[in-house]
Order: C-alpha cells, then structure tokens, then sequence
C-alpha cells in the first residue's frame, strides 16, 4: 500500500491527508524521509563546484522538504492527539533525531564550506536576508559544535543524543500523570459549583468512563474547582495531586530526570567553551546574559512580592472569619480570591461566562484581525486529525494566506497547555509555500463552550503566535514567522492579548450564547477595571519560576534540583500560601526540550516590549490605527527572523522600552 505520508497531497490547500494517514505510517516514511535528506546534504558537502550562497545555503534550505514534511504532521499530532503508538516512536524518534541533527553539524566538509562562504561574505553580492542566513547557519553550527574534534565532538553527540531521550520522557512521564488521575466527586461535592464547573465535572467523567463527575488535572478544570468549591478538604487534595504532577515515586517520577538533564546541559556549555549553560543559551537571546535576566525578574519582584502579602493577609482573615484557624494555604488562595473579586468588583465568573462563548470570542479574534491587518477567515470541512479541530481559510485582498486549525478542547491525549505550532511554514525559496498554522488549547468541553476571561486570553495569546507564522513574509523558511529569539517570540501573543481589552470589542462580541444580549455595560466595566486584580499573585507564581530556571543554569548542576528550587525560592522569600507555576517535576517549558531552559523569563522581556508596543496604538488614539498596524505587520510580524529581534523592535516604535509599563500593565507601578 502506498504510504500517504509520501505522495503528494492532493488535499485543498496541500493539507495533509488525515484520514488516510495511520500509525504505522510514520515509521516508514521517517526512514524514507531522512534516508532523502541524507542523500540531499551528502551532495552538498562533497560536490566539487565550489561554494555558492545557491548550492550550499540555498540548497540546504530545501535538502529536507520530506523530512519537514512528515514531521510536520507527526510531531503536531503526538503532542495534540497522543496514542501508544505514537508514544512509543516519539521515543524511538528522539535519539535518532538528535544523530541526524549532529550528522549534519558534525559534517566537516560541509561546515567548511559554510565557513568559506562566511570568510567572503562581504563580497558575495548577498542581499540583506541572505546575509542575514549565512550568519544564522554559521552560528547554528558552530554553536552545535561543528568546531569540535575527535573525543570532545563525540561526547557532545552522546549528550545531545541523550537530552532528545530525556526530554522526550520528561514530556511523557508529566502526560501519563495527568493521563491517569482523577478525583471522582459525590453529588453532594458539587454543592457551591456553578453550572459550568459541574457540566465540564461530568463530560470528564464521561470521558474517563466513570458514571460520574470527576476532577481531572486539566487546567480549565481544576482552577475553577478551587475557585468555587466550599470543600477545603476536596481542594486540599486536587490542588496535591496537581502540584505533584511528575513527582509521585512511581514510574513517571520526573526528579531524576531533571537532574541528569541539566547536569548534561552543562556538560554540553562546557564542552562549547561557555561558563554555564545559561550564558551559552542566553548568547543568541535579546537578554545575552544571566545578569540582565536577573535585574529584570528581580526589578518585577520585589513589588509582585508586596502586592501579594498585603493580599494575603485580606485572604487569610477571610479564612479565619469561615471559622478556620491556622495560615492561608495554597489551595485557600484561589478560593478566597475568588470571592473576594465578587465581592469588591461585584464580578461572578459564572455569571461572566455566558458571554465569553468559545464561538463569540473566535469571532473577536477573527475581527480584530481583520480590522488591523485586513485578514478573512472561512471556515472549511475536514477532515482534520481529530473530531474536535475546526479550520479556516485566512485570505486578504482575495488571495489566500494561510490555513488555520484551531484545537480547543481538553482530552486526555493531549498534552497539558497551551500552543501554537506550524505544520506547514511560510517561505518562498522553491517556490510560494503557505503555512498550515495550528492553535491548541485544552478547554473544558460544553454545549455551548463557555470561557473564563484567562481562557478567552489564551485564545488570544495563541491567535498571536497565529499571526506572526500567517502573515510571515520571508524567503527562507529557516527565519519564517516565529523563527526568533526566544525572549521575543512571545511578544505578538502578548501583544495580541491586548484587544481583548478594549472595550469596543468586548461590546462587539461578548454576547450571551443563549439570547445574544451584549454583555450588561456595568459588568463591562467592572470587567475591564478588574483586569490587575491579584496579579501579584499572577506574577510571583511565574517569577518565582523564572529565577529558578534561571538558577538552575547558571552555575554548576544542581545534584538535588529539588532541594535547589528550595533554596531559591527560601532566598527571595516565596510567599508561604503561593507557589511556582511550575514546580521542577513538571517544569515542561524547561525539561521536554531546551526551547524554554534559560529563557522562562522570555515571557516577561516581551511583556516588556508589548506593554510599550501597545501603548503606540493608545498614543495614535486608535487601537486599530492603520499606520501603526501596518508598522507593526512590516517590522515584526512579516519580518521573521530577518534582523536581530532589537533591530526590528526598533523600526517598529523608534527605542526600545523600560520596565514602567509592564509594571503599570499588572498593577504593580504604585507598590513599586
């Protein structure tokens, strides 16, 4: 039988053909596809023609279009719709992966003949973005350890090899925790929950095979059970079981996982002539070292920390007037928090969430879009790899743009979180390629789907990852959309987040799903004049996290990372009744692969950027000014990787930015 996965897609859109491709699919075509790459970079590196920017660079760019391809599909299906199978060649894939990646930057002939082309750079006729190329595949390689010889390149080959294993165990090991618990609650459990939170209790139990409601460690789940449930002792045991995740002594234990990953990390910096692995991975970043994350997570700090013990200490007398002696715990703050917001911004997620319809704010996202950049959504059949995933045709002017696939709703073979991935990217060597842009979130399912203004947020920031992949505007694929410096990927997302405050577009789309009523104009406001409130709380659970990542880099290998988490957070004085967003066991952003280690911070250097970028449109007294947004799309947005990530902020808004306005953004300025 022909395998799918390596004939042409015939498919609208060259959308892969999801409802031919099988499991047993894919090994296969991994091993024709690399067997294609291999022979494609052989005959660049032992040609005889000496080297051009169009047979070395060029040729490079589209030596692995099968390989792309296949994995393409495979690596977006494995984290979304995840199956034993799957699993199991995720595992087998890891170590061959990292071997293919190392063959290539190990491969002396054809590093010399980058270096070459790098040596004459200057005289090349190269235009900007090819330039721009040649120096990014020179500093891949040489950062891969193309300069290395004999034992020392081996032994950065094994390491490498065995971080890809580890990473993809790490990334396992966290869903199979979130995979197999649950919490089955009574029908006198449900008592104080609104209707929401009841009707996602028992779609959870549907899907677990249980004959009632459960919890499950799903986030759109479990945090408004601890915001709504009366039960502590109920609360006290999902928020354990939540917070242990990774770290339960069976099988899926991730603490020794974590351990040799980073002592591997500084092997790996060290065999690199680096001091740590936080200087080797901060070099290419906007950040370029350790000292700079540190003075911006710490200038955020001290006043994230004020604003939530004053918080605190209002949660905790509201516990002691409920009869509860003792401290505010972890599992109180959320619940407490809840109230307190009801009662001093007269805001009642349940009642909010009627308007926040999952339809209503796909249709806010899309709108926004289109005023600013003038896109065009619609809506397409499938098939599409699972039952759930909807898609949409993105057009401008009538010509098309790209294919979207939106993926929302929990289930328990998808991985925990939030993002954004392409399937297909952007460029336009070999000719006009569209990206295929998916958006994965795991919210709790319903009839209608109903969101809570964080969700609605997350769908936001996803749309934003979204925009920087379909409005990319490159030639090479290798700097297309968010092929960028980490600490400024997540500035569109951000950035993006934004227009879900405004409040004609909340006026516009938040409707009530049942009579279509805009949201009541009180409510609006309180809404909107709650939009800081317990972010000190927001911030020093994801602070608290940055600097221990941070920690956990930028020296020598912590033996015990749990015991170094312990002293970080001892050292900054973590307030007793938070804790990390994301404690080490379960620590993906950093452990699953290397994208985030060193750079959790990166969410807060854009935040930077994007509180001050936004504030462009507020000057222009238009939050859809046409200049500014054309600005935007051609300085960031279209522009990739094309230029260091400070050159293309620049253009955009004249300088760079300080830290005031984020701090103003989370309410932090006056505390500061």
């Amino acid at each position: 039988m022909t395998n799918p996965l390596l004939t042409p897609w015939t498919a609208p859109f060259g959308l892969p053909p999801f409802d031919r491709i099988r499991d047993e699919d894919f090994g296969p075509a991994f091993d024709a596809a690399l067997a294609e790459a291999r022979a494609a970079i052989a005959g660049i590196a032992d040609q005889a023609e000496a080297p051009t920017y169009a047979n070395t660079i060029a040729a490079l760019e589209l030596a692995e279009g099968t390989l792309d391809r296949v994995s393409g599909v495979f690596y977006n299906l494995a984290g979304a719709d995840s199956t034993e199978a799957r699993e199991a060649l995720m595992r087998e894939l890891a170590p061959k992966m990292s071997a293919f990646a190392s063959e290539i930057t190990n491969n002396k002939a054809l590093f010399r003949r980058i270096d070459d082309l790098w040596s004459r750079r200057d005289g090349l006729g190269l235009d900007a973005e090819q330039m721009r190329v040649l120096t990014l595949y020179r500093r891949m390689f040489v950062r891969s350890g193309a300069e290395l010889q004999g034992e020392a390149a081996e032994r950065l080959t094994a390491v490498k090899a065995r971080l890809a294993v580890l990473g993809t165990a790490f990334g396992q090991n966290l869903l199979a925790d979130e995979r197999e618990w649950f919490m089955v609650l009574a029908e006198e459990d449900l008592e104080g929950l609104p209707d929401f939170v009841v009707n996602a209790a028992r779609a959870a139990g549907v899907e677990r095979g249980q004959n009632g409601p459960v919890v499950t460690l799903n986030r759109s789940l479990i945090v408004p059970f601890l915001q709504f449930s009366p039960r502590r002792a109920l609360r006290q045991q999902a928020y354990g079981a939540w917070v242990a995740r990774g770290a339960n002594g069976n099988a899926h234990d991730n603490r020794a996982i974590a351990a040799e990953i980073l002592a591997l990390r500084d092997e790996r910096a060290k065999l690199l002539g680096y001091a740590s692995f936080a200087d080797f991975k901060l070099e290419p970043e906007m950040a370029k070292t350790p000292d700079a994350v540190r003075g911006l997570l710490m200038r955020v700090w001290e006043p994230a920390k004020r604003k939530a013990l004053a918080d605190a200490a209002v949660l905790e007398a509201m516990l002691h007037a409920d009869g509860i002696a003792g401290p505010l715990e972890p599992w109180d703050w959320r619940y407490y928090s809840e109230k307190r917001r009801k009662a001093e911004h007269d805001l009642d997620e349940a009642a909010l969430k009627p308007y926040l319809s999952l339809d209503a704010m796909l249709g806010a996202q899309f709108d926004c879009a289109n005023r600013l950049f003038g896109l065009e959504f619609r809506e397409i059949a499938g098939p599409f790899y699972h039952p759930d995933v909807r898609g949409w045709e993105v057009t401008r002017a009538g010509h098309h743009v790209a294919v979207f696939l939106g993926d929302y709703f929990a289930r328990s073979s998808k991985r925990s979180g939030a993002w954004c991935s392409a399937m297909r990217s952007q460029r336009k060597l070999g000719g006009d390629v569209r990206p295929i842009v998916v958006n994965v979130c795991n919210f709790a399912k319903g009839k209608p789907a109903l969101l809570s203004y964080d969700d609605a947020r997350t769908l936001f920031h996803e749309f934003g990852h979204a925009l920087h992949q379909m409005l990319s505007d490159v030639t090479h694929g290798f700097i297309s959309g968010t092929s960028v410096a980490r600490d400024f990927v997540e500035l569109p997302s951000q950035l993006y987040e934004h227009w879900l405050e405004v409040p004609e577009v909340l006026e516009k789309h938040a409707r009530h799903w049942q009579t279509g009523e805009a949201m009541p104009a009180d409510m609006l406001k309180r809404l909107l004049a709650a939009g800081t409130y317990d972010q000190g709380f927001a911030t020093v659970e994801f602070v608290s996290s940055a600097l221990v990542d941070l920690a956990f880099h930028e020296g020598a290998a912590p033996a015990d990372p749990m015991a170094k988490q312990a002293e970080v957070l001892a050292a900054i004085g973590m307030p007793q009744a938070i804790r990390m967003r994301h404690a080490t066991p379960h620590f993906a952003h950093v452990f699953s692969g290397d994208g985030y280690s060193s750079g959790y911070y990166s969410y807060m250097w854009s935040e930077v950027m994007d509180a001050d970028a936004f504030a462009a449109f507020e000057e222009a007294g238009d939050p859809f000014d046409p200049a500014t947004a054309a600005r935007l799309e051609k300085h960031i947005l279209s522009a990739g990787g094309s230029e260091e990530a400070e050159v293309l902020y620049t253009r955009f808004r004249g300088r760079m930015p300080g830290v005031e306005p984020l701090l103003k953004g989370r309410g932090l300025l006056d505390v500061a």
